[in-house]
């Protein structure tokens, strides 16, 4: 038969015999099963790769499925496939089981292994351990690291080592153990690996190990990882990391404050105050009390909910300080020029938007020059702080002594000078922590009025490029508040004006009747009993306070809501109305519970008791609710203000 002479079957010679249902037909071409594969694996590899795939199939399927036994089955009969490729990207068994998170499968393929069987990396040159520290399984990666220490030094496609994937993804356990077993030679600041490990840790709140490898490397601290990023302009985003940016309930921060912990402290260990040094004689004792405080701690993290998680947040709070005063320690030995090209500038505004007033201290600590730095419409820090509405920073310029009339004087390039800054409508996530607009409003005047009073007096009338002074610019930005919080006193009023009403009306007509009754003389009967005293002495105060609540909240609803109404005039006629209305409602249910009890103590003595809880819901309920408002427009309106301006130092003034 020539070549290409068709058979009898119509098969071409050179081809496969054709059996009965072993051909599909698709557009009148025939494929073969194997050819069904090929369009699937053959692809990407060639045709024995493709057989060995579909060979090592059920491997691929027990080590991704979790079966222990079927896998050593497996590779009981194919020793060839532990080491073999079972996808198109290279994973053999081990970073299949990595990846799938199963420890014994694991284990058991690391036994049988050699340690170079374990550095086989898949096409983007990822190794077991690299998976590992994807997943965040500790005891994986212990299991690979014990059988071949290099995995630790060898990097992904991205230049990564393993400890810096971990870091990458969060996993603190399996970073802290990466840590200690990398040799510490992979973070030399001539490399890229220490600077990205101590970016990243930065980011992950991992200030242990930052504090660590900047120790060991000095130059790390002002370095930048490939990204660009430097530790310092990292730390100048995370007011988290600081006790300026914790938000803490009033309890919380009591135990934060009572908190100590050491300065190279490990999470979890707690620090018993050492009360200076101790002669022979007492060394016994003060190690006792120091025990007793210590198992007093302990029992605390036990026994008070929250305790640990406040506890972890001031040692992070502690271990970010130090690694800022570390930083700052070798920006202070930098020259001119290297400060230029750290960029130090961009790090300090971002930290005063961010209200870091550690971060500002500590500069100014160590660098006292920072205090003229401008950004790039020529703003220094007092300026964007007090656009930002950063009290605590802008504060600081209390402190800076002759120096705040020179640092108060300047204006931007738009002819903005510090009192502009004030005049501009504040961030609207500083605007959300201050409740109700009318407390904004306050808050906003609180600002402007500061402000003004440390500026000079021809700069009050200072006209900027749009030809509008301070006052007109603030009257212009803050027109919508204003409106907004008329809206706000003016509902929170009305409601208000419609309880007092009732309570007065209702307390108007208990005073004329009596409980018991009246005899024929027309004397109530209980008229001699001191229970009927208490009856009409809290009827009257009820009533009188109500009144008064009343009339506030109708002075409120008259008011003219100007401005300058919303800094303390509208804030007491509110307060007070507040006041009064809780007050007429306590005296209320005392009215009321001792009438009940004056009616009914003759037939059921034991009723007080559970009239005297009842009456005590709401009054409890009311303070619940409006309690805290009160409170907050007390201390906004007659409290030590939102300026810092005591005669304690927050720093030496000497260092700048």
């Amino acid at each position: 038969m020539r070549p290409g002479e068709a058979t009898s079957s119509g098969q071409a010679q050179g081809m496969p015999p054709r059996s009965e249902g072993s051909w599909l037909q698709d557009n009148g071409k025939s494929i073969s099963p194997s050819s069904i594969e090929f369009l699937f694996f053959g692809a990407f590899s060639p045709v024995d790769s493709n057989d060995a795939y579909i060979r090592n199939l059920p491997l691929y399927k027990a080590v991704d499925n979790g079966e222990l036994e079927a896998t050593l089955s497996f590779l009981d009969e194919n020793p060839d496939a532990l080491t073999a490729s079972l996808t198109k990207d290279g994973d053999t068994a081990l970073h299949i089981a990595v990846l799938a998170g199963h420890v014994r499968i694991v284990e058991e393929l690391v036994k049988r292994m050699t340690s170079q069987d374990l550095a086989i990396q898949k096409k983007d040159r990822s190794t077991a351990l690299i998976y590992a520290a994807t997943g965040g399984v500790t005891e994986i990666a212990r299991y690979l690291v014990e059988k071949n220490r290099k995995l630790l030094c060898i990097p992904n496609e991205n230049a990564h080592i393993p400890v810096i994937v971990a870091a990458l993804y969060g996993h603190r356990d399996l970073v802290q153990y990466l840590y200690t077993e990398t040799p510490i030679e992979e973070f030399s600041p001539t490399r890229n690996q220490g600077a990205m490990l101590l970016t990243t840790c930065i980011i992950d709140e991992f200030y242990d190990i930052a504090l660590d490898l900047v120790h060991c490397y000095p130059q790390l601290a002002l370095a930048e990882d490939p990204e660009r990023d430097t530790a310092l302009h990292l730390l100048a985003k995370k007011p988290s990391s600081f006790p300026s940016g914790a938000q803490l309930a009033l309890w919380q921060q009591w135990v934060y404050n009572c908190i100590h912990v050491h300065r190279n402290n490990q999470a979890g260990d707690i620090e018993t105050p050492y009360e200076g040094q101790a002669n022979r004689r007492n060394m016994v004792a003060i190690g006792v009390f120091h025990h007793l405080r210590a198992m007093l701690w302990k029992g605390l993290k036990l026994l008070v909910p929250g305790f640990t998680r406040i506890y972890e947040l001031k040692l992070a709070h502690k271990q970010a300080q130090e690694l800022l005063s570390f930083i700052c320690r070798e920006i202070s030995t930098l020259g001119d020029s290297q400060i230029n090209m750290l960029q130090l500038d961009k790090a300090i505004f971002e930290a005063v938007r961010q209200g870091i007033v550690e971060f500002i201290i500590e500069m100014m600590r160590n660098y006292p020059a920072m205090l003229w730095f401008y950004d790039e419409k020529d703003r220094n820090i007092f300026f964007v702080a007090a656009k930002a509405r950063q009290e605590k920073i802008f504060s600081l310029i209390y402190r800076t002594g002759a120096k705040q009339n020179a640092l108060a004087t300047p204006w931007d390039k738009d002819s903005n000078n510090i009192l502009h800054q004030a005049a501009f409508l504040a961030p609207s996530s500083q605007l959300d922590r201050v409740s109700g607009a009318a407390l904004q409003m306050q808050r906003e005047l609180q600002w402007f009025k500061e402000v003004e009073r440390i500026v000079q007096p021809k700069f009050r009338e200072m006209q900027n490029n749009h030809r509008k002074t301070p006052r007109a610019l603030f009257t212009d930005q803050h027109h919508r508040l204003v409106d907004e919080g008329e809206k706000w006193t003016k509902g929170t009023a009305q409601s208000f004006t419609v309880v007092a009403a009732l309570i007065a009306t209702i307390m108007f007509a208990a005073a004329f009747t009596a409980p018991g009754g009246y005899d024929n003389d027309g004397d109530p009967h209980y008229l001699r009993y001191n229970s009927f005293l208490i009856f009409m002495i809290s009827d009257a105060v009820s009533l009188f306070s109500s009144t008064t609540s009343l009339l506030m909240f109708l002075g409120i609803l008259t008011s003219r809501y100007r401005e300058e109404d919303f800094l303390k005039t509208l804030p007491t006629k509110l307060m007070i109305g507040l006041s009064t209305l809780f007050f007429s409602i306590v005296t209320m249910m005392i009215t009321f519970g001792i009438s009940l009890v004056i009616v009914l103590q003759e037939r059921i003595p034991w009723v007080s008791f559970p009239i005297i809880l009842l009456g005590s819901l709401p009054v409890t309920l009311f303070a619940l609710l409006q309690f805290p408002l009160l409170v907050e427009i007390f201390l906004s309106t007659y409290g030590p203000g939102i300026f810092d301006k005591p005669k304690k130092s927050w720093f030496n003034l000497n260092s700048f």
